[in-house]
C-alpha cells in the first residue's frame, strides 16, 4: 500500500535529459563500443535523443526516459563492466513547451545579435 505522501506525488510528463555512463574498474580507456551500443537502443525507442562529445540528451516521458537510461546501464553490465556511474541531469518545465532544439536556438539568437 502506499504512503499518504507517494500518493499526493506525481511524476512530470515531460523531461529532458542529459547523461553520462561512466565506467568503473575496466582495464580499457575507449568507450566508443558501449556508447555506440546505447545509440543503437536510442535510435529503436521513439525518443528524441542527441549524442553529444561527453553524454546524450535525450528528450520525452519521464518515465520512458528513466527507463532507457536503465536499459543504457543494463547494456554496459552485459558487455562486462561490473559498475557503472552515471552523471545524469534532467530538466522540467510546467511553463511552456521547449524542445531541447529550442533551448540551443535561444541561446543562438543571443550570440547572432
Amino acid at each position: 500500500m502506499e504512503s499518504s505522501v507517494t500518493q499526493r506525488l506525481e511524476t512530470p510528463t515531460h523531461c529532458i535529459a542529459d547523461f553520462s555512463l561512466v565506467p568503473i574498474g575496466t582495464q580499457n580507456t575507449s568507450f566508443a563500443q558501449e556508447i555506440a551500443d546505447i545509440q543503437r537502443l536510442l535510435q529503436r525507442c521513439d525518443l528524441k535523443h542527441q549524442m553529444t562529445c561527453t553524454g546524450t540528451t535525450v528528450e520525452g516521458p519521464w518515465d520512458q526516459v528513466l527507463q532507457v537510461i536503465g536499459h543504457a546501464h543494463l547494456l554496459v553490465h552485459k558487455r562486462g563492466v561490473a559498475r557503472i556511474q552515471t552523471d545524469l541531469r534532467v530538466t522540467t518545465r510546467t511553463d511552456k513547451d521547449q524542445p531541447m532544439e529550442n533551448e540551443i536556438l535561444s541561446v543562438e539568437r543571443i550570440l547572432t545579435a
